[in-house]
């Protein structure tokens, strides 16, 4: 019996020693969380506060009564009305850009067309800065009397975004065995039927994947919204910073505005998470 506690005493300083640093980790895990949540805490909390509240010295970390009427206040304007422009615009695009991607990266994948210099030039059209196009395109809609409409941005975004969906897709579908599309083709489909009945199944994580990350970017690109839009199809990110005015900003319409135009980001998110998981996973960025 005494031979066997021998051993076992130098692990307790090495037991408490590893206790120790994991505790700290964790520590230091919940400080780091907590830095990066309290601006958003902050910025949503800014929508239920009152007026005395808002500007009130030691500042209030969570309202005594908290109001809702910075939200009626967008639903009585056509403030709330931009975050329907903003699903409208990203929705319509990302739906383009996987139809069009996906063939696109179809026909790369598996016919090599274009070679590999067509694949690293079709990123490299996704590095280019909007600011450097933005003013050029606005004097072409402008002629063609598109500034301010839906079709105007709804094109720049199709353009803007097609070359990362086809990069992405692309990678997906080289991930999918060759076999399966002979084997389908030896059955009696068509290409366009290998596309629908093969690929699009077997890429389906990949896909949803890609449509998240194309409607994100779309939902809140402001560059070319800022420049293309005046006011019948302004979109959320546009009007968020036209609450900070040179004389007074108007804190309760941020945080209200600001909650609004999170929610479809987060429902697409939350309800696609098991795709997004999966379609990271399958190494999309093969080049």
């Amino acid at each position: 019996m005494s031979s066997a506690a021998v051993p076992s005493a130098p692990r307790r300083p090495r037991l408490r020693r590893r206790t120790a640093v994991q505790s700290g980790r964790y520590a230091i895990a919940v400080l780091l969380t907590l830095v990066v949540v309290f601006p958003t805490y902050w910025l949503c909390l800014m929508a239920f506060k009152s007026a005395e509240e808002m500007f009130a010295v030691p500042p209030v970390y969570f309202p005594s009564e908290p109001t809702f009427e910075s939200f009626r206040v967008l639903f009585r304007g056509e403030d709330a009305a931009t975050i329907g422009n903003s699903l409208i615009i990203a929705t319509v695009t990302t739906l383009f850009c996987l139809v069009l991607g996906t063939m696109c990266a179809y026909s790369m994948a598996r016919f090599r067309t274009g070679g590999h210099d067509l694949a690293v030039w079709i990123m490299s059209q996704r590095m280019l800065p909007p600011i450097a196009i933005v003013f050029p395109m606005f004097l072409a809609f402008a002629l063609l009397d598109l500034v301010d409409s839906f079709p105007a941005l709804i094109l720049v975004y199709i353009a803007f975004n097609l070359p990362f969906t086809i990069w992405m897709m692309r990678g997906y579908i080289e991930d999918i065995p060759i076999e399966l599309e002979e084997s389908a083709l030896v059955d009696g489909c068509t290409r366009w039927q290998v596309l629908y009945k093969v690929i699009l199944p077997m890429a389906r994580a990949g896909l949803f994947a890609t449509g998240v990350f194309t409607f994100i970017f779309t939902w809140n690109e402001f560059a070319f919204a800022l420049v293309l839009t005046s006011k019948s199809v302004v979109t959320f990110p546009v009007q968020v910073v036209s609450f900070f005015g040179m004389q007074a900003t108007f804190w309760n319409k941020v945080g209200s505005m600001s909650i609004l135009g999170s929610l479809p980001v987060m429902f697409a998110v939350v309800f696609l998470q098991r795709f997004l998981v999966r379609g990271i996973s399958m190494g999309a960025l093969k080049g």
